[in-house]
């Protein structure tokens, strides 16, 4: 026991390191090449009052996401208090700046000790999310291509130049690779699935896999889509809104239209999915990119465009940053306070 401790301790511990030196990495190639003194005087500029409303736009946004997450629980039987929603989720989100992606599984771990939902069923639901999530996002992307379609053009071609046929190879023999695990991995499902099930653990792994199923077809048998409609809007509203009003804050990008905020909500979206610790360092890479991009498509200075977006890259993902950490921090207290009078009630049942 003591030796599986050390051992996931020791995992933990490389997962963290191995995330954080993504994020250096990544901040490495970010400010490679740029005055960072430069950089920081541009925020003696800034107007932060853009910066406050955009960030009740950002807390907004958890509140959708935790109501909307009720109505996918609600045709499995469960009703949960929006305000347990809420924290789970402003839980998760403190528990990916730690490790990648991990917030989803804290997320459904936490929301079962505060009411009791089975973490696979919830998990099931938020992978839902996830997929609703990126058709969100392609949506965004199709509205930068109609309207910012040179910007996107610019940014595409400056991070691809470097890119050679080699790499292009290696890429698609990958591809390959996993494309063969895949086809072996079910053939040997196929030849073993009987002896399979006289293992335990096989009936757990196909129970947990049936309540996922159960999470991800949830929105099928969900009676008000019409909110949940309203709701996925508003998220991406919220979203759109306190990534586009911060660029209020810069005098540099004060002249920025609503396109303009399309295809920065793309770009630092894209930045955000690469796994490192809170999109650190992959965040401002990509708003360096971006804005230059933007800069290049409007006949300015690409050199400024790079400073300028390092600048608002290191302003909007600060105020991400603060919201996390802050609502995170909060989550855990009321979390245990929640917990606790759930097992009191459990008690007295």
């Amino acid at each position: 026991m003591e030796q599986n401790k050390k051992t996931n301790s020791f995992r933990t511990f490389l997962t963290i390191a191995i995330s954080l030196g993504i994020a250096a990495l990544f901040m490495w190639f970010a400010l490679k090449g740029m005055e960072f003194k430069k950089i920081m005087g541009y925020f003696g500029k800034a107007n932060y009052l853009w910066v406050f409303i955009a960030s009740i736009f950002g807390i907004l946004a958890y509140w959708f996401r935790a109501v909307r997450w009720n109505l996918l629980l609600e045709p499995m039987g469960y009703k949960i208090s929006n305000s347990n929603s809420f924290w789970t989720i402003s839980f998760g989100y403190l528990m990916n700046l730690t490790i990648p992606r991990s917030g989803e599984l804290a997320r459904s771990t936490a929301l079962f000790g505060v009411e009791n939902v089975p973490v696979d069923k919830s998990f099931g639901t938020i992978i839902l999310e996830r997929v609703i999530d990126l058709i969100c996002m392609i949506g965004f992307l199709g509205l930068t291509l109609i309207f910012k379609y040179k910007a996107f053009i610019a940014f595409y071609t400056y991070i691809t130049e470097e890119k050679g046929k080699t790499e292009t190879a290696s890429s698609n023999s990958k591809m390959y690779v996993l494309l063969a695990i895949f086809v072996i991995t079910g053939i040997l499902f196929l030849v073993f699935r009987k002896k399979l099930r006289h293992f335990p653990i096989y009936q757990k792994v196909l129970n947990f896999a049936k309540g996922i199923f159960d999470g991800l077809t949830s929105i099928f048998k969900m009676k008000q889509k019409g909110k949940f409609l309203v709701y996925t809007l508003g998220i991406w509203i919220c979203y759109y809104l306190a990534a586009y009003l911060v660029c209020f804050a810069l005098p540099e990008t004060s002249d920025f239209t609503f396109a303009d905020g399309f295809f920065i909500i793309v770009v630092g979206t894209l930045g955000m999915m690469v796994p490192a610790s809170g999109g650190i360092g992959a965040f401002h890479l990509a708003l360096k990119f971006g804005i230059m991009a933007l800069f290049l498509s409007m006949g300015k200075s690409p050199e400024e465009g790079g400073e300028i977006g390092l600048s608002y890259a290191f302003i909007s993902h600060t105020m991400q940053l603060v919201i996390m950490l802050v609502m995170g921090v909060i989550s855990i207290p009321v979390l245990a306070k929640a917990r606790n009078e759930a097992v009191k009630k459990k008690a007295i049942n």
